[in-house]
Protein backbone atom coordinates (compact mmCIF):
# COMPACT_ATOMS: atom_id res chain seq x y z
CA UNK A 1 0.00 0.00 0.00
CA UNK A 2 0.90 4.13 -0.87
CA UNK A 3 2.35 5.60 2.43
CA UNK A 4 1.44 9.07 3.25
CA UNK A 5 4.51 11.32 2.60
CA UNK A 6 6.20 11.52 6.13
CA UNK A 7 6.70 15.04 6.11
CA UNK A 8 3.15 15.64 5.43
CA UNK A 9 2.12 13.27 8.27
CA UNK A 10 4.40 15.49 10.40
CA UNK A 11 3.28 19.04 8.89
CA UNK A 12 -0.47 17.79 9.54
CA UNK A 13 0.30 16.77 13.40
CA UNK A 14 2.14 20.03 13.81
CA UNK A 15 -1.18 22.45 12.67
CA UNK A 16 -3.31 20.38 14.74
CA UNK A 17 -1.56 20.33 18.18
CA UNK A 18 -0.94 23.81 17.43
CA UNK A 19 -4.35 24.90 16.59
CA UNK A 20 -3.70 26.87 13.40
CA UNK A 21 -5.54 24.21 11.35
CA UNK A 22 -8.86 22.55 13.56
CA UNK A 23 -10.44 20.61 9.85
CA UNK A 24 -9.70 19.32 6.46
CA UNK A 25 -10.95 22.55 4.63
CA UNK A 26 -8.09 24.74 7.10
CA UNK A 27 -5.28 22.03 6.15
CA UNK A 28 -5.73 22.45 3.12
CA UNK A 29 -5.28 26.18 3.26
CA UNK A 30 -2.23 25.59 5.46
CA UNK A 31 -0.28 23.55 3.02
CA UNK A 32 -1.73 24.46 -0.32
CA UNK A 33 -2.85 21.00 -1.28
CA UNK A 34 -6.31 19.89 -2.72
CA UNK A 35 -8.69 19.18 -0.26
CA UNK A 36 -9.22 15.37 -1.50
CA UNK A 37 -5.13 15.01 -0.60
CA UNK A 38 -5.59 16.52 2.58
CA UNK A 39 -8.53 14.02 3.51
CA UNK A 40 -6.72 10.94 2.20
CA UNK A 41 -3.71 11.88 4.50
CA UNK A 42 -5.51 13.04 7.66
CA UNK A 43 -7.52 9.66 6.91
CA UNK A 44 -4.29 7.50 6.79
CA UNK A 45 -3.78 9.43 10.34
CA UNK A 46 -6.76 8.31 11.99
CA UNK A 47 -6.94 4.80 10.72
CA UNK A 48 -3.27 5.13 12.67
CA UNK A 49 -4.38 6.10 16.00
CA UNK A 50 -2.41 9.58 15.95
CA UNK A 51 -5.43 12.16 14.90
CA UNK A 52 -8.80 11.62 16.16
CA UNK A 53 -12.15 13.48 15.51
CA UNK A 54 -13.36 15.64 18.62
CA UNK A 55 -17.43 16.39 17.35
CA UNK A 56 -17.69 19.31 14.51
CA UNK A 57 -17.00 22.99 14.40
CA UNK A 58 -19.30 25.84 13.49
CA UNK A 59 -20.67 25.60 9.27
CA UNK A 60 -19.89 28.27 7.12
CA UNK A 61 -22.19 27.44 4.48
CA UNK A 62 -22.30 23.09 3.86
CA UNK A 63 -21.62 21.06 5.93
CA UNK A 64 -20.24 21.56 9.36
CA UNK A 65 -16.52 20.59 9.76
CA UNK A 66 -15.43 17.75 11.63
CA UNK A 67 -12.58 18.81 14.40
CA UNK A 68 -9.29 17.15 14.67
CA UNK A 69 -6.88 16.90 17.58
CA UNK A 70 -4.09 14.92 18.26
CA UNK A 71 -4.80 11.84 19.93
CA UNK A 72 -3.89 11.48 24.13
CA UNK A 73 -2.48 7.93 23.21
CA UNK A 74 -1.69 8.26 19.59
CA UNK A 75 2.02 7.77 20.36
CA UNK A 76 4.97 9.24 21.41
CA UNK A 77 8.48 10.38 20.35
CA UNK A 78 11.32 9.59 22.24
CA UNK A 79 14.87 12.01 21.78
CA UNK A 80 18.37 12.15 22.69
CA UNK A 81 20.95 14.51 23.34
CA UNK A 82 24.64 12.65 23.97
CA UNK A 83 27.20 15.39 25.55
CA UNK A 84 30.95 14.10 26.55
CA UNK A 85 29.61 13.24 29.91
CA UNK A 86 26.15 13.49 30.18
CA UNK A 87 22.50 12.59 27.94
CA UNK A 88 19.21 14.51 28.25
CA UNK A 89 16.45 12.28 27.49
CA UNK A 90 13.02 13.31 26.44
CA UNK A 91 9.64 11.96 25.81
CA UNK A 92 7.45 14.13 23.51
CA UNK A 93 4.03 14.00 21.99
CA UNK A 94 3.13 13.53 18.27
CA UNK A 95 3.14 17.53 17.73
CA UNK A 96 6.90 17.00 19.22
CA UNK A 97 5.83 19.12 22.27
CA UNK A 98 8.41 17.67 25.30
CA UNK A 99 6.18 15.99 27.85
CA UNK A 100 9.34 14.67 30.22
CA UNK A 101 12.91 15.60 30.40
CA UNK A 102 15.62 13.31 32.45
CA UNK A 103 19.82 13.87 32.09
CA UNK A 104 21.80 11.00 32.90
CA UNK A 105 25.61 10.55 32.99
CA UNK A 106 27.35 8.59 29.91
CA UNK A 107 31.02 8.86 29.00
CA UNK A 108 31.18 8.84 25.05
CA UNK A 109 34.79 7.18 25.24
CA UNK A 110 33.54 3.53 26.61
CA UNK A 111 32.15 3.31 23.10
CA UNK A 112 29.01 2.92 21.07
CA UNK A 113 27.54 -0.01 21.78
CA UNK A 114 27.81 1.01 25.54
CA UNK A 115 26.21 4.17 25.74
CA UNK A 116 23.58 3.23 23.39
CA UNK A 117 22.78 0.30 26.18
CA UNK A 118 22.63 3.01 28.73
CA UNK A 119 20.69 5.44 26.27
CA UNK A 120 18.09 2.96 25.53
CA UNK A 121 17.55 1.75 29.21
CA UNK A 122 16.77 5.60 30.49
CA UNK A 123 14.54 5.46 27.25
CA UNK A 124 12.22 2.35 27.88
CA UNK A 125 11.94 4.38 31.78
CA UNK A 126 10.23 7.14 29.93
CA UNK A 127 8.04 4.81 28.11
CA UNK A 128 3.94 5.19 28.76
CA UNK A 129 1.17 2.46 27.72
CA UNK A 130 1.34 5.06 24.06
CA UNK A 131 3.27 3.13 21.27
CA UNK A 132 7.17 4.41 20.45
CA UNK A 133 6.34 6.08 16.64
CA UNK A 134 9.70 7.27 16.10
CA UNK A 135 12.96 8.01 17.98
CA UNK A 136 15.63 10.99 17.44
CA UNK A 137 18.84 11.27 18.52
CA UNK A 138 21.54 14.05 18.73
CA UNK A 139 25.61 13.20 18.70
CA UNK A 140 28.38 15.97 19.08
CA UNK A 141 30.21 14.51 15.92
CA UNK A 142 29.78 14.48 12.23
CA UNK A 143 26.73 12.69 11.11
CA UNK A 144 26.32 10.19 7.87
CA UNK A 145 22.32 11.04 7.77
CA UNK A 146 21.72 8.58 5.47
CA UNK A 147 23.02 5.63 6.89
CA UNK A 148 22.43 7.15 10.53
CA UNK A 149 26.35 7.09 11.95
CA UNK A 150 29.18 8.85 13.07
CA UNK A 151 31.79 10.18 10.43
CA UNK A 152 35.25 11.11 10.96
CA UNK A 153 34.54 12.08 14.59
CA UNK A 154 37.18 13.56 16.97
CA UNK A 155 36.13 13.20 20.13
CA UNK A 156 34.08 9.77 19.59
CA UNK A 157 36.85 6.73 20.00
CA UNK A 158 35.30 3.73 18.61
CA UNK A 159 32.14 5.37 17.40
CA UNK A 160 33.63 6.19 13.67
CA UNK A 161 31.04 4.06 10.91
CA UNK A 162 29.04 2.72 13.75
CA UNK A 163 25.16 2.60 12.77
CA UNK A 164 23.32 4.24 15.35
CA UNK A 165 20.19 4.30 14.29
CA UNK A 166 20.37 0.57 12.79
CA UNK A 167 21.55 -0.30 16.63
CA UNK A 168 19.15 1.30 17.87
CA UNK A 169 16.01 0.49 16.12
CA UNK A 170 16.81 -3.07 16.78
CA UNK A 171 16.41 -2.74 20.59
CA UNK A 172 13.36 -0.84 19.73
CA UNK A 173 11.30 -3.27 17.53
CA UNK A 174 12.27 -1.57 14.22
CA UNK A 175 10.90 1.83 15.51
CA UNK A 176 12.41 4.59 13.20
CA UNK A 177 15.22 6.07 13.77
CA UNK A 178 16.53 9.76 13.28
CA UNK A 179 20.32 10.68 13.69
CA UNK A 180 21.87 14.08 12.93
CA UNK A 181 24.39 16.13 14.80
CA UNK A 182 23.65 18.39 17.53
CA UNK A 183 24.43 21.37 15.93
CA UNK A 184 21.88 20.84 13.03
CA UNK A 185 19.27 19.59 15.68
CA UNK A 186 19.70 22.63 17.55
CA UNK A 187 18.97 24.79 14.85
CA UNK A 188 15.82 22.72 13.69
CA UNK A 189 14.36 23.08 16.99
CA UNK A 190 14.91 26.25 17.54
CA UNK A 191 13.79 27.84 14.13
CA UNK A 192 10.59 25.79 14.54
CA UNK A 193 9.89 27.40 17.81
CA UNK A 194 10.50 30.71 15.86
CA UNK A 195 9.46 30.45 12.83
CA UNK A 196 7.78 27.04 11.95
CA UNK A 197 7.78 25.55 8.69
CA UNK A 198 9.11 29.53 6.67
CA UNK A 199 11.91 31.50 7.06
CA UNK A 200 15.64 31.26 7.29
CA UNK A 201 18.01 30.72 10.24
CA UNK A 202 21.60 29.93 11.17
CA UNK A 203 21.78 28.65 15.00
CA UNK A 204 25.43 28.30 16.24
CA UNK A 205 25.78 26.21 19.26
CA UNK A 206 28.76 27.99 21.38
CA UNK A 207 29.83 25.98 24.11
CA UNK A 208 33.15 23.74 24.69
CA UNK A 209 33.47 23.78 20.97
CA UNK A 210 31.29 25.52 18.35
CA UNK A 211 28.94 24.02 16.03
CA UNK A 212 26.52 25.43 13.82
CA UNK A 213 23.41 24.45 11.33
CA UNK A 214 21.79 26.05 8.36
CA UNK A 215 17.83 25.75 8.14
CA UNK A 216 15.61 27.20 4.87
CA UNK A 217 11.86 26.76 5.19
CA UNK A 218 11.75 24.36 8.32
CA UNK A 219 14.16 21.86 6.67
CA UNK A 220 18.00 21.54 7.56
CA UNK A 221 20.39 22.76 4.70
CA UNK A 222 23.21 20.08 4.73
CA UNK A 223 24.99 20.34 1.29
CA UNK A 224 26.49 17.93 -0.93
CA UNK A 225 28.19 16.19 2.21
CA UNK A 226 26.59 17.35 4.88
CA UNK A 227 29.02 20.06 6.00
CA UNK A 228 26.75 23.11 5.37
CA UNK A 229 27.23 25.67 7.84
CA UNK A 230 30.08 24.38 9.42
CA UNK A 231 31.74 27.49 10.27
CA UNK A 232 34.11 25.32 13.26
CA UNK A 233 36.95 25.63 10.79
CA UNK A 234 36.48 29.08 9.14
CA UNK A 235 40.18 30.91 9.44
CA UNK A 236 40.38 33.84 11.62
CA UNK A 237 42.48 37.07 10.74
CA UNK A 238 45.16 36.96 13.60
CA UNK A 239 44.29 34.07 15.69
CA UNK A 240 48.04 32.61 15.01
CA UNK A 241 49.00 29.42 14.05
CA UNK A 242 46.96 27.47 17.28
CA UNK A 243 46.67 23.94 15.81
CA UNK A 244 43.27 22.49 15.44
CA UNK A 245 41.81 18.90 15.50
CA UNK A 246 41.15 19.66 11.51
CA UNK A 247 44.86 19.47 10.74
CA UNK A 248 45.07 23.15 10.05
CA UNK A 249 45.38 25.50 12.12
CA UNK A 250 43.73 28.68 13.68
CA UNK A 251 40.44 27.81 13.48
CA UNK A 252 37.24 29.61 14.55
CA UNK A 253 37.15 26.99 17.20
CA UNK A 254 41.13 27.33 18.48
CA UNK A 255 40.10 31.09 19.62
CA UNK A 256 36.27 31.57 20.58
CA UNK A 257 35.27 28.03 21.66
CA UNK A 258 34.40 27.43 25.53
CA UNK A 259 37.88 25.09 25.27
CA UNK A 260 40.23 27.57 23.95
CA UNK A 261 38.98 30.23 26.89
CA UNK A 262 39.68 28.06 29.22
CA UNK A 263 43.10 27.47 28.02
CA UNK A 264 43.65 31.16 27.08
CA UNK A 265 42.85 32.07 30.97
CA UNK A 266 45.54 29.40 31.60
CA UNK A 267 48.42 30.58 29.15
CA UNK A 268 47.41 33.95 31.48
CA UNK A 269 48.35 32.20 34.71
CA UNK A 270 45.06 31.87 36.32
CA UNK A 271 44.83 28.98 37.90
CA UNK A 272 42.10 26.21 38.99
CA UNK A 273 40.08 26.54 35.58
CA UNK A 274 39.05 23.52 34.51
CA UNK A 275 35.23 24.28 32.37
CA UNK A 276 33.94 27.12 30.52
CA UNK A 277 31.42 28.43 32.88
CA UNK A 278 34.02 29.30 35.73
CA UNK A 279 35.57 31.84 32.71
CA UNK A 280 31.60 33.05 32.21
CA UNK A 281 30.86 33.31 35.54
CA UNK A 282 34.48 35.59 36.34
CA UNK A 283 32.93 37.58 32.98
CA UNK A 284 30.06 38.26 34.95
CA UNK A 285 31.59 39.45 38.02
CA UNK A 286 33.66 41.60 35.66
CA UNK A 287 36.65 39.94 35.73
CA UNK A 288 38.88 42.06 33.53
CA UNK A 289 41.32 38.71 31.74
CA UNK A 290 37.90 36.84 31.78
CA UNK A 291 35.93 39.48 30.06
CA UNK A 292 38.14 40.57 27.55
CA UNK A 293 38.74 37.01 26.34
CA UNK A 294 34.60 36.63 26.17
CA UNK A 295 34.13 39.66 24.46
CA UNK A 296 36.90 38.68 21.74
CA UNK A 297 35.79 35.87 21.07
CA UNK A 298 32.31 36.90 20.32
CA UNK A 299 33.66 39.32 17.82
CA UNK A 300 35.81 36.04 16.53
CA UNK A 301 32.34 34.54 16.02
CA UNK A 302 30.53 37.66 14.74
CA UNK A 303 33.77 37.71 11.65
CA UNK A 304 33.32 34.22 10.99
CA UNK A 305 29.33 35.09 10.97
CA UNK A 306 29.16 37.84 8.86
CA UNK A 307 30.82 35.85 5.42
CA UNK A 308 28.04 33.71 5.76
CA UNK A 309 24.62 36.40 6.57
CA UNK A 310 26.07 38.15 3.67
CA UNK A 311 25.92 34.88 1.37
CA UNK A 312 22.61 33.50 2.90
CA UNK A 313 20.90 36.93 4.67
CA UNK A 314 18.79 35.03 6.90
CA UNK A 315 16.30 36.38 8.69
CA UNK A 316 17.73 35.02 11.98
CA UNK A 317 20.78 34.38 13.87
CA UNK A 318 20.28 32.32 17.06
CA UNK A 319 23.31 31.20 19.73
CA UNK A 320 22.66 28.54 21.61
CA UNK A 321 24.79 26.74 24.08
CA UNK A 322 26.83 27.69 27.25
CA UNK A 323 28.30 30.80 25.95
CA UNK A 324 24.97 32.38 24.50
CA UNK A 325 24.30 33.27 28.22
CA UNK A 326 26.66 35.73 28.37
CA UNK A 327 25.57 39.21 27.22
CA UNK A 328 29.70 40.30 26.76
CA UNK A 329 29.79 37.54 23.99
CA UNK A 330 26.48 37.95 22.55
CA UNK A 331 26.96 41.86 22.21
CA UNK A 332 30.09 41.69 20.63
CA UNK A 333 28.68 38.90 18.03
CA UNK A 334 26.23 41.49 17.05
CA UNK A 335 28.60 44.44 16.76
CA UNK A 336 31.23 42.73 14.48
CA UNK A 337 28.06 41.13 12.36
CA UNK A 338 26.65 44.40 11.82
CA UNK A 339 29.55 46.46 11.22
CA UNK A 340 31.08 43.89 9.03
CA UNK A 341 28.02 42.74 6.90
CA UNK A 342 26.27 45.16 4.01
CA UNK A 343 23.27 46.87 5.40
CA UNK A 344 20.59 44.59 3.24
CA UNK A 345 21.31 41.82 5.15
CA UNK A 346 21.18 42.80 8.30
CA UNK A 347 18.09 45.72 8.16
CA UNK A 348 15.67 43.03 9.40
CA UNK A 349 18.26 40.45 10.58
CA UNK A 350 17.91 39.24 14.43
CA UNK A 351 20.94 38.20 16.03
CA UNK A 352 19.18 36.70 19.88
CA UNK A 353 20.16 33.87 22.22
CA UNK A 354 18.19 30.52 21.27
CA UNK A 355 14.81 30.91 23.27
CA UNK A 356 14.44 27.38 23.56
CA UNK A 357 18.04 26.85 25.53
CA UNK A 358 19.13 23.55 27.00
CA UNK A 359 15.95 21.93 24.78
CA UNK A 360 17.17 22.87 21.61
CA UNK A 361 18.36 19.79 20.60
CA UNK A 362 15.55 17.42 21.88
CA UNK A 363 13.55 19.45 20.22
CA UNK A 364 14.86 19.23 16.83
CA UNK A 365 15.14 15.74 17.26
CA UNK A 366 11.83 14.91 18.00
CA UNK A 367 11.21 17.19 14.59
CA UNK A 368 13.41 15.05 12.52
CA UNK A 369 11.97 12.15 13.68
CA UNK A 370 8.49 13.04 13.32
CA UNK A 371 9.55 13.68 9.64
CA UNK A 372 10.62 10.44 8.97
CA UNK A 373 7.12 9.69 10.35
CA UNK A 374 5.74 6.11 8.08
CA UNK A 375 2.08 6.22 8.06
CA UNK A 376 -0.06 3.19 6.25
CA UNK A 377 -1.62 4.63 3.52
CA UNK A 378 -5.81 4.29 2.29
Amino acid sequence: MPSTAPDDARRILDLVASGRARSRSQLADQLGVAASTVGLRVQALLDSGMLTEAGEGTSRGGRRPRILRVADDGGIVLTADLGGGHARIGRHGLSGAIQLVETIPIDLTEGPEATLAAIADAMELLVTGSPVRAIGIGLPGPVHVETGSVDQPSRMPGWSGFRVGEHLSARFGGTQVAVDNDANLAALGEHGAQFGMTGHSITVKAGTAIGSGIVVDGVVHRGASGAAGDITHTRIDGSGDIPCSCGNTGCLETVASGASLVRQMRERGVEGITGVDQVLALARDADPVATTLVRTAGTHLGQALSGVVNFFNPHAVFLTGSMSASEPFLAAVRSRVYEACHPLATQRLRIEAAGTGPDAIILGAARLALGGLEVPGP
